[in-house]
């Protein structure tokens, strides 16, 4: 029987978004083998909150200016991509940004609900130029994992705007492996990991929140829990509808690529697979099943898994 792994967990420095663990003494080639994991995993998979849409005053669409501020459309929203915030609700939530007058406008001007914490306050977001500038910004934030593009929220009103939205709380993470000691013996690991959050997480909690999604998933090998089989949804379809490829759909080309490299290439595929399967598919993500039950429903069919 497996022996249970005796080894120190040290946090070697925590300052601010920045934090460096060691782990020593692991067996020889145990330093790679959580290193590479635990780097995936916090760089990929843990959650996190990002504006995904906003309206401002003045601005239809990104490449226009607006009166009175000296950044145009463009900046002023990439600007707002660079907010970061603290955020766990399931639903999304409204924050504003409402100024007048000269001046530099900062992120801590925000107003926000109680259960939501501008993490970068000192954020500069607009330069307004005169004494009767004003600037009236809406924003939607939402919790999500990974990286989410603009155009998986296709909006349909004038002034909504949707935003690039970066729901990762990691900046960086780096690690390293060296030779560990126990007693005259070299042929151990030790295992040194730096993490840069966006200050929304402390390096401490992203690194065991990234250790606990890893045991979920090795628990499920160990102790395989049964997963029901259903039969699928597209067997009560019609076969012109079942057979309709995902190209006919009229999604967004990154979604309808990844769908087929992944073997989804019909109507029926997608019916068959359980949606958050399918959203752990590279390229996609909850945004983009989202965009895919949209095309779907336009087309009579309901997703079900």
């Amino acid at each position: 029987m497996t022996q249970k792994p005796m080894f120190q967990i040290k946090k070697e420095e925590s300052k601010g978004k920045y934090g460096r663990f060691s782990m020593e003494p692991l067996e020889r080639g145990y330093g790679h083998t959580l290193g590479s994991a635990l780097r995936r995993v916090l760089l990929s998979s843990l959650p996190g909150a990002a504006v995904t849409q906003v309206t401002v005053s003045g601005l239809k669409h990104q490449f226009t200016a607006i009166k009175g501020i000296k950044e145009d459309g463009a900046d002023l929203l990439l600007n707002l991509k660079k907010l970061r915030v603290h955020y766990t609700g399931d639903k999304p939530t409204k924050i504003t940004l409402s100024v007048r007058g000269k001046g530099e406008i900062k992120a801590s001007k925000v107003k926000a609900p109680a259960d939501v914490k501008i993490a970068n306050p000192d954020l500069v977001i607009a330069t307004l130029t005169d004494s009767k500038s004003k600037l009236d910004i809406n924003m939607q934030v939402e919790s999500g994992i990974g990286y989410s593009p603009a155009e998986d929220r296709r909006v349909g009103t004038i002034g909504l705007i949707p935003l690039d939205a970066d729901f990762s709380p990691i900046e960086r993470v780096n690690y390293k492996v060296e030779e560990a000691r126990v007693g005259r013996f070299t042929s151990f690991d030790k295992l040194t990991v730096e993490v840069w959050t966006d200050d929304t997480l402390s390096a401490a909690d992203a690194l065991k929140r990234s250790a606990e999604i890893l045991v979920v998933y090795l628990n499920q090998i160990v102790s395989p829990a049964r997963v029901a089989k259903k039969a699928p949804a597209s067997a009560a379809l019609p076969s012109q509808v079942s057979n309709l490829s995902v190209e006919e759909l009229g999604l967004p080309t990154r979604i309808t690529n990844a769908l087929s490299k992944s073997g989804h290439e019909t109507v029926g595929d997608l019916l068959g697979t359980d949606k958050a399967v399918l959203a752990k598919v590279r390229n996609l993500g909850e945004k983009s099943i989202k965009i895919v039950e949209v095309a779907l429903k336009e087309k009579g069919v309901t997703w079900e898994g």
